[in-house]
């Protein structure tokens, strides 16, 4: 059922695209314009991303105000960016005056600061207040993500005051789900459910019905942590509070979907040793690509040179016995891969924080018999093969020396792949970005450095 509603999905997006396309090239502006009326925002908003750049500015402009301002929304940022550039002033601030708050800050983070300053002065001293607030957060905090449209009332309030003061309350507010209960002083103490206001009595108060045992999070929370609160708690929304336990805004449910696909980008990327700045990857000129890529790559050209050294000293048993080099790529291969699959599988934990109660140690000791398991099986397997080819004429010393090998190799791979990770969040440097660079090169050296003397001795040089 999923699927058939996501396919169905793209079918009518790739209608609206191609149609929109279509009338803006007969310049059937009034035929495009009816076209958009019942198409959801963020549809339109991935109609107009496909679209040249010539006439995304003319279709966005085909939108009423109300819908163009949340299709606006939805824009990947660079073209939010170009749009602003075509746009007049007031048409400046019509949308971005009425952009959520958390929104907003997201734009101006990329916009240049001359042109933050203007749009700043022009907004209004509400928005103009909200938008500072947030801006005066670091960034990748709860602070600086939050939105502060939220709805709270007094504790000693009851449910029929706060029903007739909801109502307005709720044209200004993201989320009115969640009520937040709070003293004299602002200080958050309390949250009812809408539910909660729904089924008690309405001459009750707030401080009679609203739960105590409140879940929050400080203004200097990393987001990630933020997203794993949410998500272990199934909130639609967390309060965010001050260092005097000040209710200063909420994150949303919304705004932690975006963070985990960004962070999930961000650590896909750099396992592979790509820099991650939240660039659409496909949308940027190669040049811009290939330097994305080339840091990493210079590093392993370097590093890889003393695998070829070490290869380049063993001449002798290699004069005599050719054949063991036929064997070395399906050896580092091998462990490369092993030392991969370890890694990923902690760096992920570390990152959901599933790792925390096994403890590093019980981590890389899992890992280590894991691989160990892996090597004797593909070692025994590697070794039968081995010893069957044409090339080694049926040597048992060469195929032992390879199955050997292959045990070692993939028992050490692991327990880098596994303790690597661990090691470089102690030095306070991003694991997936490092572990994957380095676990490449540490067990292309190891594994030949292993191949090599595990010959010598099998083979008695």
């Amino acid at each position: 059922m999923d699927n058939q509603q996501n396919n169905s999905r793209h079918e009518l997006r790739d209608l609206v695209h191609s149609q929109l396309q279509l009338l803006l090239a007969q310049n059937n502006l009034e035929g495009a314009k009816a076209l958009l009326i019942p198409v959801q925002p963020v549809d339109i908003a991935e109609a107009i991303e496909d679209l040249p750049e010539s006439e995304q500015a003319i279709a966005f402009r085909l939108l009423g105000k109300d819908k163009a301002i949340e299709v606006y929304e939805y824009l990947e940022i660079p073209i939010q960016q170009a749009l602003i550039e075509d746009f007049k002033r007031q048409e400046v601030l019509d949308i971005v005056g009425n952009m959520s708050p958390d929104e907003r800050v997201k734009l101006f983070d990329e916009l240049p600061a001359q042109v933050v300053s203007r749009i700043l002065e022009q907004l209004s001293p509400e928005e103009r207040q909200a938008t500072n607030l947030l801006l005066g957060y670091e960034e990748d905090t709860a602070g600086r993500i939050m939105t502060p449209e939220y709805v709270a009332f007094r504790s000693h309030l009851t449910i029929s005051e706060v029903l007739s003061q909801l109502r307005a309350k709720a044209k200004v507010s993201e989320l009115i789900y969640y009520i937040y209960v709070l003293d004299n002083f602002r200080h958050l103490i309390g949250v009812v459910s809408l539910r909660d206001l729904v089924i008690n009595p309405k001459e009750s108060t707030l401080e009679q019905i609203m739960t105590k045992d409140i879940i929050y999070v400080k203004t200097d929370l990393d987001q990630e942590e933020v997203a794993r609160i949410i998500q272990r708690y199934d909130f639609l929304a967390i309060p965010v509070v001050d260092r005097e336990q000040r209710l200063v805004g909420v994150v949303t449910v919304d705004d932690v979907i975006d963070i985990i696909q960004e962070e999930a980008t961000e650590d896909i990327y750099a396992l592979s040793g790509l820099s991650a700045d939240g660039d659409n990857y496909f949308q940027m000129n190669l040049f811009a690509v290939a330097k994305k890529r080339v840091t990493w790559l210079l590093v392993l050209l370097v590093t890889n040179s003393l695998t070829g050294t070490i290869i380049g000293a063993q001449e002798d048993i290699l004069a005599q016995v050719t054949v063991l080099a036929a064997f070395i790529p399906l050896l580092i291969d091998s462990g490369g891969n092993i030392g991969t699959q370890s890694s990923t599988v902690v760096i992920r934990g570390i990152s959901t924080d599933e790792v925390r109660d096994l403890g590093v140690i019980n981590v890389i000791y899992r890992e280590g018999v894991a691989g160990l398991i892996l090597g004797v099986v593909l070692g025994v397997i590697t070794m039968i093969w081995a010893y069957l080819l044409p090339q080694t004429d049926n040597d048992i010393n060469i195929s032992f020396t390879v199955g050997v090998s292959l045990i070692a190799i993939s028992f050490l791979a692991s327990i880098a792949g596994s303790a690597l990770p661990f090691l470089f969040k102690r030095l306070g440097l991003d694991p997936a970005l490092m572990s994957g660079p380095f676990i490449t090169t540490a067990v292309d050296v190891l594994g030949v450095l292993i191949y090599f003397n595990v010959a010598r001795v099998m083979l008695g040089f």
